[in-house]
């Protein structure tokens, strides 16, 4: 083992992560989410993380692959999280009961932050608790809960932290949202080296969409958003204009906005220009090209041009991003997973000091102490 990584505090705020399980959860969505605070301790060799998981009633709910975590707490042991995950999988509609669904608007009354891995993100909607954030939900989800839930702004991208309210997708991509909070908490030192302990090769940020079906499976006239999307991202240096676009793809350039409204809740224009500033943060992150050499390449103008528009997105200047190393921009998680100073009892079942076990003739999930340090 490698010599412990820092944190960029001596004394690191502690922040404990609830995960409430549904009937038929997603395993590999809950495993990846907890794993990576897991590795965070353990690399670090400081109790940077610690969790709870619980189910609606205390039982034990089998995942969709039929392992379950033995001896969960109840939903009152999460009252002393400063984030509670809904951990969703398939059938969700039928794991979703009253009791869950009143005790998440308690949550959100009380300010606590909430959010969603895989189908768990139909949960907090149905509650009505995310009512005008920007949400992510697995793909198969996405237009029904679009139809049903039509004060939710349901995303295509792969996680979202919105305010107090965290989504991913599901498979994988719990992995990377936990890998983003690490590194807004703790550097992007740790959350790279978190990566290259489990071997990936590639860190998703919350610009990313997902791989969605093909077009037949997702409504009509997507497979010209599909086109128009290509296009624009070919076109990052030199951009086309929005008409050349629509004629390229066989639409009008009213229709064209439709789809964009329809599928990404944006215009075609505004969507351009994410494309446009979302390359010009990777160049910011992995090269050392001038500001201006990025200007050109991301298709400004003027480099005044350039730094408005990416402050706009992204709530800072492209210097700044450089300067502090991409983690300009994340304050509002900050600010809205930090420990509350409340006079809360301490949990009693499955946190992250206690051992996690798995049953089903599964090898357990159980947390090491290294130099004092659970993991």
């Amino acid at each position: 083992m490698t010599e412990p990584i820092s944190s960029s505090s001596t004394s690191p705020q502690v922040r404990h992560f609830g995960f409430l399980l549904l009937h038929s959860y997603s395993m590999i969505a809950f495993a990846n989410a907890l794993e990576v605070l897991r590795m965070a301790n353990l690399l670090s060799g400081q109790r940077l993380y610690t969790w709870t998981v619980a189910t609606g009633d205390g039982s034990v709910v089998p995942a969709s692959n039929g392992l379950s975590v033995e001896k969960p707490g109840v939903l009152a042991d999460l009252d002393a999280c400063d984030l509670v995950f809904v951990c969703g999988g398939v059938e969700v509609q039928k794991a979703i009961g009253g009791a869950v669904l009143q005790d998440l608007r308690r949550r959100a009354a009380r300010g606590q932050a909430l959010g969603g891995l895989c189908t768990g993100t139909h949960a907090l909607a149905e509650a009505g608790v995310i009512n005008g954030y920007r949400c992510a939900v697995h793909w198969e989800n996405l237009s029904a809960l679009r139809e049903a839930c039509p004060k939710v702004r349901f995303a295509l991208e792969v996680f979202v932290v919105d305010r107090d309210r965290v989504t991913a997708s599901g498979g994988i991509a719990p992995l990377h949202l936990m890998l983003h909070l690490v590194r807004t908490h703790h550097g992007n030192k740790l959350a790279m080296a978190i990566s290259e302990q489990f071997i990936i090769d590639r860190v998703r940020d919350q610009s990313e969409q997902q791989r969605l079906p093909k077009p037949e499976f997702v409504g009509p006239g997507y497979e010209h958003l599909i086109e128009a999307t290509e296009l624009m991202a070919a076109n990052i240096e030199e951009p086309l204009a929005l008409s050349e676009i629509a004629e390229a793809t066989g639409v009008s350039l009213r229709q064209l906005e439709r789809l964009f409204h329809r599928y990404h809740d944006v215009t075609p224009a505004q969507h351009y220009m994410a494309l446009r500033l979302r390359r010009a943060r990777e160049l910011l992150a992995h090269t050392s090209a001038p500001i201006m050499q990025i200007t050109v390449a991301c298709g400004f103008q003027t480099a005044s041009h350039f730094c408005k528009a990416y402050r706009a997105q992204f709530g800072h200047s492209p210097s700044d991003h450089r300067r502090h190393g991409g983690k300009r921009g994340m304050v509002h998680l900050n600010a809205e997973l930090c420990p509350v100073e409340s006079k809360r009892r301490a949990p009693r079942a499955a946190t992250g000091d206690m051992p996690l076990r798995l049953s089903s003739d599964a090898s357990s999930i159980g947390n090491a102490v290294v130099a004092g340090v659970t993991v």
